[in-house]
């Protein structure tokens, strides 16, 4: 180095301790400043390049347009790389007329006018990628100040002890880049604008943290808002802001999602190449081991997702360690500089200030890491929960019966906060050791081989500490599953409450339940005295290496004296050995939780999923909305199928009824439909988006409005259609917020024809282009289930013009259907239109037979009980079809064409239909009698004699 500053005049040597250290005013050498000094911020700038640039180019915010901001940092780049090519052309200048300058004149202007020129193209680049405000160029032109502050001191001393300036040019030319430098370190501290093709935020309370400038950043400036608001009146809901696009679940899901199925393929595809056929020995099958199926790996799948996040945060770590470490060398030379009265006093101000800035940079990246690893935490426990859930929303049948909702819930809730709790203890697993081992390095200076006594207690401790946290994790295994057999037993007491309650069974559950908690809390106990050995050990562990270690020293050897300088830096060190071994209980009872959930958690993501791909949705017959060739489903691999041999096709448009006796499968195929059932064989096809309603009203714990809406935009009129065709209008009248209303946990405050109306006022409001409506007129009174197929389901509803396949039991609708699917045993018997289904005497013709005479009678009763006028019950006595009025002559001549029909077929001599006029004889003696009640006004005692007459007439048509 002190050829590289050269000799002469303007020469020096590169380090100089009288001139620098043992002085009262102290300087560093020309050739110092000239060199290392500027090259400081240089090397900084080109070693934070390559990971600045990576981050970069996967972080696209969008293109800020050039403003005077940006122009003015542009143009002070120019400056700055014009005057270092100034120095490098003068230095030029004086080799050739003879000078020799020194070769750092000649290697430190090339180096400061490359780096400042790469500062500039990056100040550009960072505007096309929308950087607001840059870090690392902060940074940057902070370090040029910081550097160039000592030659702006030195140059004026110089000058001034010379009496005058021995080089006037580049003393010109480094004063206006010390100026230029400053100025550019100012202009880095505002912020860009917002990037003009960036997504529009539509938030009204986003997040400013995604905005904050660097300094903002660092010292948490941005939260000062909120908690100054929050000093001054209590915080509301509207007062939080928004979760950040980078928080959000969507883009933390599906990373991970991404990062598991890699896994999956890579654990396939080693399956795959193992599973090749080769044609071995004997020896060789008998001797050869079996190999193991992979498994592919969670723990893997989480480290890729969150890699950015774990490498910043163990670089915050890092940094932060070292730092810890500064402060006992700082305070050794402190110690010594006091004890010593001839060193000169600007030492102690030197010592104070570094003690003081080591001290503030080590809080302020500590808490840059606290922000980091906590955010991450949030990030994967998020991560977490939606992977499970949506896992949970494909697994197979055959898995939903052995995996509880319990245990799923359980998973979400405790499993995946189990990786919360640890992750911000997971870099002691690298920055433990590094401190211990830094520890136990600088106590060995001072107090040489004495340190190994420490180090053997710690030694000692581990296997101890070691069997404690396995005997934790055998207790945890055992904890989560009686923790899982209580969540399962108290979902099916709430499930079932209302029986609990009737029959009175309140203490039977209440003892299982107390007893599962028992053996849940007798395993909390013995975990927590282990943990409670555990910490008591780690917590005495730095007690007892300080005073084995001291007292090692002290009893060795008698010329060992403990004085002030390694009793304080001793302890100093003890105190930073203490952290990570008080950390260390906590970390290993939060690793051995967590490498339980990690295992449940695995084996329950490598369940069977349903088929995603056995409904295929892109290619279809021309014509048809939904077509199935010769499928077979089943609901598990080890049950028989439910439905086998299907051969189906919808047309566009179409409104199709599914009919059949109990059992036979109809909703079934509409699962199969769905994709919810595992296909054998077959091809099924759908083409369009899906509505499904189905039996059983799934509504959400939200407002009504929000039940019917879905997470849909808002279409006041096609919203008001909905409801008013779904006759949903009359209930807002009733329910105290109207459609606001709040509905309880699945629809409790909703009757049940209320919540199956919410659930096909949903389903019309989706607009999808195909229906699949599962019985849903079957909770709904008969006049409602009129109303409801005219206004939405018929053939002059909302829904007309779409594709609609209704399963339902109700004959009265299906003469209007286009054509009616027949199902037997889990297969189609017949498909047709009603009146050739009808003429075709099959199995609609039974499925016939044996409703129509039950509804006829059902509406023959509701219709006595509501007659007001003894004119009217009669008429209603002597018709055929007592639910019909005289305004529907359509759905009535077909009514008595079927009756024709089924005449004509009783006629025919089949034995089948022999009971027929028997039961329609009853029923027409019944409001007979009934009638005869009527006139006589005494109806409980004629509903005696009633009950007789019929007895009696029953015994006359059976002779």
């Amino acid at each position: 180095m002190d050829r590289l500053c050269g000799s002469g005049e303007l020469g020096s040597k590169f380090w100089d301790s009288n001139l620098s250290i043992y002085t009262n005013t102290p300087d560093l050498t020309p050739c110092f400043q000239n060199s290392l000094l500027a090259w400081v911020p240089c090397i900084y700038l080109w070693a934070a390049l390559p990971c600045y640039l990576f981050y970069l180019r996967h972080h696209q915010l969008g293109y800020i347009v050039l403003s005077w901001l940006s122009r003015l940092k542009t143009a002070l780049g120019v400056l700055l790389r014009c005057v270092s090519w100034v120095d490098l052309f003068y230095s030029f200048h004086g080799l050739i007329h003879g000078s020799s300058p020194a070769p750092v004149f000649f290697v430190t202007p090339l180096v400061v006018g490359i780096t400042m020129l790469l500062a500039t193209l990056l100040i550009q680049y960072e505007r096309l990628r929308g950087v607001q405000s840059s870090g690392v160029l902060i940074i940057f032109w902070l370090l040029c100040v910081i550097c160039a502050i000592i030659p702006f001191r030195s140059k004026i001393l110089s000058a001034l002890a010379e009496g005058k300036i021995l080089d006037p040019f580049r003393f010109t030319t480094f004063y206006i880049y010390f100026a230029l430098v400053f100025c550019a370190l100012i202009l880095s501290c505002f912020k860009e604008k917002p990037p003009l093709f960036s997504p529009e935020n539509l938030d009204t309370n986003p997040c400013p943290e995604a905005s904050a400038g660097f300094f903002s950043r660092l010292s948490f400036w941005w939260f000062t808002r909120l908690a100054i608001l929050g000093y001054r009146r209590p915080l509301e809901d509207r007062d939080l802001w928004s979760l950040s696009e980078e928080d959000c679940s969507h883009k933390v899901v599906q990373r991970l999602l991404e990062a598991w199925q890699k896994q999956q393929n890579q654990a396939s595809g080693s399956q795959t190449a193992t599973a090749e056929p080769k044609i071995p020995g004997e020896d060789a099958v008998l001797l050869k081991p079996r190999p193991k199926s992979k498994q592919p790996s969670f723990l893997r799948a989480l480290v890729r997702t969150f890699t950015s996040s774990l490498l910043m945060s163990a670089c915050f770590n890092l940094i932060q360690n070292l730092l810890g470490f500064v402060n006992p060398q700082l305070l050794s030379i402190l110690i010594r500089f006091i004890s010593d009265p001839t060193a000169p006093t600007w030492w102690g101000f030197l010592l104070a200030g570094l003690m003081f800035l080591s001290s503030t940079m080590q809080t302020l990246i500590l808490h840059q890491y606290y922000h980091c690893i906590f955010v991450m935490a949030l990030r994967l426990r998020t991560a977490i929960i939606g992977v499970i859930y949506r896992k949970a929303l494909v697994i197979t049948n055959s898995v939903k019966r052995e995996s509880t909702v319990g245990e799923m819930v359980n998973l979400m809730s405790v499993d995946a906060q189990r990786f919360m709790d640890v992750s911000p203890f997971i870099n002691l697993l690298w920055s433990a050791p590094l401190q211990v081992i830094l520890a136990i390095y600088f106590l060995w200076q001072i107090l040489g081989p004495s340190a190994l006594a420490g180090v053997a207690v710690i030694v000692l401790l581990i296997p101890l500490n070691g069997a404690v946290s396995m005997k934790m994790k055998t207790y945890q295994v055992k904890q989560m599953k009686f923790k899982d057999s209580r969540i399962k037993l108290m979902s099916e007491i709430l499930n079932g409450i209302k029986v609990l309650k009737l029959y009175a069974w309140e203490p039977s559950f209440l003892e299982q339940v107390k007893g599962i908690r028992q053996s849940e809390l007798q395993l909390l106990r013995k975990g927590a005295y282990l943990q409670a050995i555990s910490t008591f050990i780690w917590i005495c562990t730095p007690f007892l290496v300080t005073l084995i270690t001291l007292g090692v020293y002290v009893y060795v050897d008698e010329s060992n004296v403990l004085d002030a300088e390694k009793a304080f830096v001793s302890l100093s060190l003890f105190n930073i050995l203490k952290i990570p071994l008080n950390m260390l209980p906590q970390l290993i009872s939060g690793l051995t939780q967590a490498s339980v959930s990690l295992k449940r958690i695995q084996d329950f993501l490598n369940q069977n999923e349903l088929d995603p791909q056995c409904v295929e949705r892109k290619t279809i017959s021309p014509g048809y909305a939904i077509t199935i060739h010769n499928g077979t489903f089943t609901w598990a691999q080890d049950l028989p199928p439910t439905l086998h041999s299907l051969n189906i096709q919808i047309p566009k448009g179409a409104l199709v009824a599914v009919v059949g006796p109990v059992g036979c499968g109809k909703s079934s195929l509409v699962s199969a439909l769905l994709g919810e059932m595992e296909k054998l064989e077959g091809v099924v096809s759908v083409k369009g988006s899906v509505a499904y309603v189905p039996q059983q009203a799934w509504i959400q714990n939200c407002t009504l409005q929000e039940n019917v809406l879905f997470g849909q935009p808002m279409n006041p009129k096609r919203y008001q259609q909905a409801l008013e065709t779904c006759a949903l209008l009359a209930d807002l009248d009733v329910l105290p917020g109207g459609d606001q209303t709040e509905i309880g946990e699945k629809g409790i405050n909703l009757s049940g024809g209320q919540r199956q109306r919410v659930s096909l006022a949903r389903a019309v409001y989706s607009d999808a282009n195909i229906f699949l409506l599962d019985d849903p007129l079957s909770a709904v009174d008969s006049h409602v289930a009129k109303h409801i197929f005219d206004q939405v389901i018929g053939p002059e509803g909302v829904l007309a013009g779409k594709t609609r396949v209704l399963v339902t039991h109700g004959i009265s609708f299906l003469p209007q259907t286009d054509f009616i699917i027949v199902l037997a045993g889990g297969q189609v018997s017949e498909m047709g239109h009603y009146s050739a289904l009808l003429q075709h005497d099959g199995s609609f013709a039974n499925f016939l037979r044996n409703y129509a005479p039950d509804e006829d009678q059902e509406d023959h009763e509701a219709a006595l009980q509501n007659a007001n006028e003894e004119v009217l019950l009669l008429e209603d006595t002597l018709s055929t079809h007592t639910d019909l009025t005289d305004n529907e002559p359509a759905i009535y001549e077909v009514r008595k064409q079927f009756m024709r029909e089924m005449s004509s077929l009783s006629s025919e001599g089949e034995v089948q239909n022999r009971t027929m006029p028997k039961k329609h004889t009853n029923s027409l003696e019944k409001e007979a009698l009934v009638t005869k009640t009527k006139e006589t006004g005494a109806l409980i005692k004629e509903e005696i004699a009633e009950t007789g007459n019929v007895s009696r007439v029953d015994m006359a048509w059976g002779r």
